[in-house]
């Protein structure tokens, strides 16, 4: 994931000779006077969590925290829904799925013997239906390009959510977003790459776990005071 944002960003700031070339004929001169256009976004993100550890001392003496050790790409599509408001401002609203999954490590220290179970790494499947609605501003057009700065809030719904798991997430979270991207005008439909950073607000850690079978697990749970999501997203738009 961390090659593709570089990827995207020196794209993104190499773009500039692009710009400025001589004037060209434009492609779809209208597109972007249209009060309402619709459209569909595919893509990949990489899921994250700030967890905040305050370790949990058992009757074995062991205290355990916990981290998220790597990251795995998982698949993003939606729909576009944006609508005119003057010519550098768009009002935007984008359902989308995002579809992936974070592994969990925890680790104890004190007192642990490390052949009597050490670590502990569990994965938690996450499918979230977010729901943004962002601000579009975008810099005057040259030619077929046109980049551009995003940013709004969203609420979302975990619908791969699953109890009886170690570690429970909340099944809703809510948040702020920002990102950048490039419309590229094509004869027939606009491209546009858009690259999103995306930061939750609310507490994901279910605290009441009457759902857990194995009393044991509860020590994952309560080693853990908060745990807030992020998330990095890549998109190719085409609208």
């Amino acid at each position: 994931m961390k090659q593709i944002v570089f990827l995207f960003l020196s794209c993104f700031f190499f773009c500039g000779p692009l710009l400025s070339q001589k004037e060209k004929v434009k492609n779809q001169p209208y597109a972007d006077q249209k009060l309402f256009h619709l459209g569909f976004h595919v893509g990949l993100h990489s899921q994250d969590m700030i967890l905040t550890n305050v370790g949990v001392a058992g009757d074995d003496g062991k205290t355990w925290y916990g981290e998220i050790p790597s990251y795995s790409p998982g698949f993003t599509v939606g729909v576009i829904g944006d609508m005119y408001l003057n010519p550098n401002l768009n009002l935007r609203f984008s359902p989308t799925l995002h579809f992936g999954d974070k592994k969990f490590v925890f680790r104890s220290f004190e007192g642990a013997d490390v052949a009597d179970e050490p670590e502990f790494s569990t994965t938690v499947r996450s499918n979230y239906l977010m729901f943004p609605l962002d601000i579009k501003y975008s810099a005057f057009r040259i030619n077929n390009y046109r980049p551009y700065v995003i940013g709004g809030v969203y609420g979302s719904m975990d619908l791969g959510r699953k109890k009886g798991n170690p570690l429970l997430l909340k099944s809703t979270d809510y948040g702020v977003q920002f990102g950048l991207g490039c419309d590229f005008y094509l004869p027939y439909f606009k491209l546009c790459p858009e690259l999103k950073f995306c930061f939750g607000l609310a507490d994901l850690l279910e605290k009441d776990r009457t759902d857990l079978q194995d009393a044991a697990l509860m020590r994952y749970t309560q080693s853990l005071s908060k745990v807030t999501s992020r998330m990095i997203v890549l998109t190719f738009n085409f609208e």
